[in-house]
């Protein structure tokens, strides 16, 4: 009989500095890729632009499908960490947001989710936890900011979800009239203020 049977179980092993290094280069090239050229896109580029072999892309994620979930959750997590940064580091409630809002753009979270819209299960445990903490902090700021007097009251949630996932999304470049997301997520934020220019229409039909 080991010595270890039937005394307290050890702790799962971290995993090694190089392997969460490699993992991070995974999901980085991966992300840049599948937003160029979709969820399709081969594995093989995909170790090519990391730097590493194909057989540590399939030690880290054994298909397509696993990888793909990855950069999902990739994203997802990392723009969740923007908005907790934005909320600890920034006083102004609206330029809390407003920062927010900006990092979505760096962080492609529209683009990605755009082009693996079909891809993945958005009903999957950890991507339903993360778009639901997401969520919560992307609330959280918007409520600030309606105590503090300077976002508009008659927006909520979906506007800024709808306007964030369209507005960092690869667009035409209609005869070279596109300037690049920042500069329209200024434009949309601006429009958020108070007092507000207008009212809001009802709900349109399609």
């Amino acid at each position: 009989m080991g010595k270890n049977a039937g005394g307290p179980a050890r702790a799962p092993r971290a995993p090694r500095a190089d392997a969460v290094r490699n993992r991070e280069r995974i999901l980085a090239a991966a992300c840049d890729l599948f937003t160029e050229v979709g969820s399709q896109a081969p594995i093989d580029e995909v170790a090519r632009r990391a730097g590493i072999g194909n057989a540590t892309v399939y030690r880290h994620f054994p298909d397509r499908d696993a990888l793909v979930l990855g950069v999902i959750q990739h994203v997802l997590k990392r723009t969740g960490d923007r908005a907790e940064q934005a909320i600890a580091e920034v006083d102004d409630a609206f330029e809390a947001l407003s920062r927010f809002v900006h990092a979505c753009a760096e962080e492609r979270i529209g683009a990605v989710c755009v082009v693996l819209d079909g891809a993945y299960d958005p009903g999957e445990p950890e991507v339903a936890t993360l778009t639901g903490r997401l969520n919560a902090l992307v609330e959280a700021m918007m409520a600030r900011a309606r105590r503090a007097g300077t976002l508009r009251a008659d927006v909520d949630l979906g506007d800024i979800i709808l306007a964030v996932s369209q507005l960092t999304r690869p667009l035409p470049d209609l005869a070279g009239y596109h300037r690049g997301p920042h500069r329209y997520l200024q434009l949309f934020l601006d429009g958020l203020r108070t007092p507000a220019p207008s009212t809001l229409p009802a709900d349109d039909t399609w």
